[in-house]
């Protein structure tokens, strides 16, 4: 692989390395993408691929990837900086050579002396002589010149001396540097190749820069203590004022949360001994409220984390209903303490009556039940509210079972809420492997169709009463969806039918499920039906044909992990 280029699937690659030549090409499998190499004004070789969905070109990468690694990309005197709020700016004493050109962000035009030099202008004995400031944490530019010297103090002499020397670092040697500098960066200070600088300045610029210094120590000492003292206010209202709104809080579940007493709720889980489970973000305890009502109660874990998700369910489950969404009743927080409310489920989580061998399979009108249900709650979330949520985590765990085996969504700790003048979100990948869409994994904005995806991985669990990486009986590994697909396409469906069921299942409902799961895996989000379409074509309003085998499956898993699952 050429170095800062990711591996991309849409490609085949080949690398010739031998005496005569050294060659790396790339072909596009699908001849259907549009794609195109530039080479940007700061010196970037970029690929650009068409998007149809968001119809904009989007970058896939960059060479180099680091724009400081590209030659003198901030030109002469001009110091790189990616970390920065500007990729470059001059060295102190200078200014740029073209403003218009630095204000388009592009500054190969480098930088020029505000002050001349004391060596170029020959000015009388008596005026100051130049002299030199100190450049923290630097890259050095590596056409430097060595001199054999004793001292730094011979080294700072030696270049004083020389009209043509601009800039001198005394390291293990004294390098100095003559003419323009190039290519400097500016580097973080537990960098083991950052070094100090010392560049070369007239008199006055050196005078002007002792100044702003002091200036800008004064005024940060200022402001520190200023933002210190307002922080403190700040905070100590903003908590008043939010323990007061989430103690006025009304909301639309039944009447309107509940905002427990934590004292309350330590006695009605007997001191939260009857633990049910463990999640990322705390603990589920079964409680018992006065009037012989169940409710499970958790405490969140993590101050940061635990906060984030409190504020998220308690925003997403406080102001929405649905019959298969699991309910809060209400919250609690006391301290450094965030806990959350809801109606227990007597027939716990989903994956404990899909993967446990010990426990009673769910028949098949159990689990299409559920299908169906869970397909309800997403099209309810993503259409029907008033800004559209996107749950984010859906698998499994997260779909609890109440005495009738209903199916209620839970756990919105991770869930996005979008507005409805938006179509998108750009969001940090997180959720569940196996579940995250492909362009999650990417870094691209999502949309409600992350959850078709995550819903689909689980309908192929549903169906097969299987993790979808759980190995074969034999111990050979293979990928589950890559099979099912394989067989979907050719009609095969009853292969991949839960063994415990013994055959006993509605064709037409498994068929309709098994090609739904097909086309919810699809690669490009555009082409995966919407959660509304879902729920239609399993109650058999509307027909689906068979989806294509995904190819980001395709490349997945080799002819031998697919060998391992044939049926002949």
């Amino acid at each position: 692989m050429i170095p800062g280029m990711p591996l991309n699937t849409d490609y085949s690659y080949t690398f010739v390395n031998n005496s005569r030549e050294e060659k790396f090409r790339w072909d596009l499998r699908d001849k259907s993408i549009v794609t195109r190499v530039v080479m940007s004004v700061n010196g970037q070789m970029q690929r650009h691929t068409w998007s149809e969905s968001i119809k904009q070109w989007v970058i896939q990468w960059s060479m180099p990837a680091d724009l400081c690694s590209v030659y003198a990309v901030c030109g002469s005197f001009g110091v790189c900086d990616t970390n920065g709020v500007e990729n470059c700016n001059c060295l102190p004493g200078f200014e740029p050579a073209s403003s218009r050109n630095w204000d388009l962000n592009s500054w190969s035009s480098g930088c020029v002396r505000k002050t001349s030099l004391k060596c170029s202008n020959k000015t009388s004995v008596n005026e100051e002589q130049d002299g030199f400031l100190l450049m923290s944490n630097m890259g050095l530019p590596e056409d430097s010149e060595t001199l054999k010297v004793e001292s730094v103090e011979e080294c700072e002499s030696a270049c004083l001396n020389s009209c043509s020397c601009t800039a001198y670092a005394y390291e293990s040697g004294c390098l100095i540097w003559n003419g323009e500098l190039r290519n400097l960066k500016r580097l973080s200070v537990n960098n083991t190749e950052a070094m100090n600088l010392h560049l070369r300045l007239a008199a006055a610029e050196l005078a002007s820069q002792s100044t702003k210094n002091k200036r800008h120590i004064a005024i940060m000492l200022v402001a520190i203590g200023g933002a210190l003292m307002i922080l403190c206010i700040a905070l100590v209202l903003a908590w008043r004022c939010y323990a007061k709104r989430l103690k006025r809080r009304t909301v639309v579940t039944d009447g309107s949360l509940k905002l427990f007493e934590y004292d309350y709720l330590r006695r009605c889980t007997d001191n939260f001994s009857k633990k049910l489970g463990k999640g990322s973000f705390g603990s589920v305890f079964k409680g018992e409220l006065p009037d012989s009502t169940l409710i499970a109660v958790k405490k969140l874990e993590g101050f940061r984390q635990g906060e984030k998700q409190f504020r998220t369910e308690v925003a997403t489950l406080g102001a929405i209903q649905h019959v298969n969404l699991v309910r809060l009743r209400g919250f609690c927080f006391k301290g450094a303490e965030r806990i959350l409310v809801y109606d227990y489920m007597p027939n716990g989580s989903l994956d404990s009556h899909l993967f446990t061998s010990d426990s009673k399979s769910l028949d098949w009108k159990a689990r299409f039940r559920i299908i169906l249900g869970v397909a309800k709650a997403l099209a309810y979330l993503h259409e029907e509210c008033r800004e559209c949520i996107i749950h984010c985590d859906i698998k499994p765990e997260n779909v609890l079972l109440d005495s009738d085996f209903s199916p209620k969504v839970a756990d919105f700790g991770m869930a996005k809420l979008i507005d409805r003048n938006f179509d998108r979100a750009l969001t940090t990948a997180r959720g569940t492997l196996g579940y995250l869409a492909p362009e999650w994994i990417l870094g691209l904005p999502i949309t409600p169709k992350a959850d078709v995806y995550s819903y689909g991985m689980m309908l192929f669990e549903i169906i097969s009463g299987r993790r979808n990486t759980e190995p074969l009986k034999d111990g050979r590994v293979g990928y589950f969806p890559l099979w099912a697909a394989t067989n979907i396409s050719e009609g095969e469906v009853l292969t991949l039918l839960d063994e415990r069921l013994q055959g006993e299942v509605d064709t037409e409902e498994l068929k309709r499920a098994c090609r739904i799961a097909c086309w919810c895996i699809q690669d490009g989000e555009a082409i995966r039906p919407t959660m509304v379409e879902i729920v239609r074509i399993l109650e058999g309003v509307k027909d689906i044909g068979v989806a294509p085998i995904p190819r980001s499956l395709q490349q997945l898993v080799n002819d031998q992990y697919l060998s391992t699952y044939s049926t002949s």
